[in-house]
């Protein structure tokens, strides 16, 4: 008699088979997917133009606190941040925040399609998106969006993520998006197996794993939220080791995700007791206050700005989209002053590929710091900054003959709520080995170790989510940099 424990160890075990497959199968002939969602866009109508923030229909500044808020109360509002930490070389600051109280769902529905498993992917229309349109998760929405205060339709294929029966659930995880921008943020990242029949609509397509790791080779197709999603599926392997293509580095990757405790240079248990450890020794102190009160940052009819011209902007647009449940409305959006690096730095320990990660402290994390890349900063900030403002290993990261490049794409955040917002994605490797003994906020730890964490609310930063799934390498992608 087999135990439920046991029962629920081959479904592991036989959905990270299936997971693998579907990672080594094209469904469409080269570019296919590129091109579809260049179709979408020519067949979509969209205008998204700037406009005065006090002019945003239906938005407006509170007249006790000069937040930025909705006449519903709902969707979301721009506030004020006092910050405190300790120790270090900044100890606070203020900052504008936008706070979202509505958890979202980001939902991915799979389906098995001649025997490989295939994800429902939308082509998604946001304001803030560089190229307008992006490969999207079947559902992206807020309970504002779906409760429908907007009064607009109904997103298509909510019910596989809302009601019960329509099929097995793979995952279903909160998540937190990005803590300097966000406070206290958090998303329902689901992906649900149907065997159902699921009716067609013209702004959705089924695409492998391997189809969509395609795409992540390319800049601005794959939105922030399908990232997020698919990284937290369990450990599945990547490449085929036997493609020509394939090469030592995608080799030492697949490892790294299958690496057992006695191959890793830490335990799992110890690297978990690692993060304990840095949740508990770093202070974070973070309260609202009004928006018209935050120190050093101006406020115009335009716009609302640090006085330096550095980190972020708050500024409004009108939109107008034929593709999404209405057709037309106003909205806030956060717009950064520079592009965002977010970098890996990998190396062979023992014979084994590990990460450097780092213990990262956001003004707007639950849970005081998260696990985060080796660096994560945007550089434009740190023009003329002091060096122990700098991040560790960040002159390594964008030095040309240190490293070794293994992945390099610029991509974009999630563009419902911030413009044209772009982040480079690193993974290096140092020419010279670094030291395995690492300073107390970074640990080296295998991929497979990393996934294990993700599968932890609250654990990983979306940065590290993002980065962990676009940057392996798949079998009909070579390495950009040979």
């Amino acid at each position: 008699m087999h135990t439920d424990a046991e029962d629920r160890s081959t479904r592991a075990e036989g959905l990270t088979e299936r997971l693998g497959v579907s990672a080594r199968t094209r469904s469409r002939r080269p570019r296919g997917a590129d091109a579809w969602l260049a179709e979408r866009r020519r067949r979509g109508s969209f205008r998204v133009e700037p406009t005065p923030l006090d002019g945003l229909r239906g938005w407006g500044f509170a007249p006790d606190t000069g937040d930025l808020v909705h006449d519903s109360g709902r969707f979301f509002a721009v506030q004020g941040l006092h910050v405190r930490t300790g120790p270090g070389p900044r100890t606070r600051w203020q900052q504008p925040i936008i706070h979202q109280s509505d958890v979202a769902i980001l939902g991915v529905l799979a389906k098995e399609i001649d025997g490989v498993l295939h994800f429902l992917m939308q082509a998604k229309m946001e304001p803030g998106n560089l190229n307008t349109v992006q490969l999207s998760p079947t559902v992206q929405a807020t309970s504002s969006n779906y409760l429908r205060t907007h009064r607009g339709a109904r997103p298509r294929y909510l019910e596989y993520f809302t009601e019960q029966g329509h099929g097995r659930v793979l995952v279903d995880l909160l998540q937190s998006e990005q803590g300097s921008w966000f406070r206290g943020k958090r998303n329902r990242n689901v992906v649900v197996e149907t065997s159902s029949p699921v009716p067609d609509s013209d702004d959705f397509t089924w695409l492998t794993l391997g189809d969509i790791l395609d795409l992540l080779r390319r800049p601005h197709l794959v939105n922030m939220d399908t990232r997020t999603v698919l990284s937290c599926l369990p450990a599945f392997s990547r490449a085929d080791r036997s493609a020509p293509d394939a090469g030592a580095f995608a080799a030492h990757v697949e490892h790294s995700f299958a690496a057992s405790d006695a191959e890793s240079l830490l335990p799992h248990t110890a690297v978990e007791a690692w993060l304990a450890g840095r949740k508990a020794a770093h202070v974070l102190r973070a309260r609202p206050i009004p928006l018209r009160d935050v120190a050093r940052w101006r406020r115009t009819r335009d716009e609302i700005h640090h006085e330096s011209r550095r980190y972020f902007r708050i500024i409004g647009v009108d939109v107008e989209a034929t593709t999404r449940e209405v057709a037309s409305w106003s909205q806030p959006l956060l717009a950064p002053c520079g592009t965002g690096v977010t970098a890996f730095v990998v190396q062979l320990i023992g014979g084994t590929l590990h990460i450097l990660v780092r213990a990262d402290l956001r003004a707007g994390y639950r849970d005081t710091v998260e696990l985060g890349p080796t660096v994560q900063c945007c550089p434009d900030n740190l023009r003329g900054a002091p060096a122990d403002l700098r991040p560790a290993h960040l002159d390594l990261v964008l030095s040309q003959d240190r490293t070794r490049v293994h992945y390099d794409v610029e991509q974009s955040e999630e563009g419902g709520r911030f413009h044209h917002a772009t982040t480079r994605h690193l993974v290096v490797e140092s020419l010279e080995p670094l030291s395995v003994t690492a300073p107390p906020d970074h640990a080296w730890v295998t991929a497979r170790q990393l996934t294990r964490l993700v599968q932890r609310s609250h654990h990983v930063n979306i940065e590290a989510r993002s980065l962990l799934l676009s940057s392996t390498p798949c079998a009909s992608a070579p390495d950009p940099h040979p």
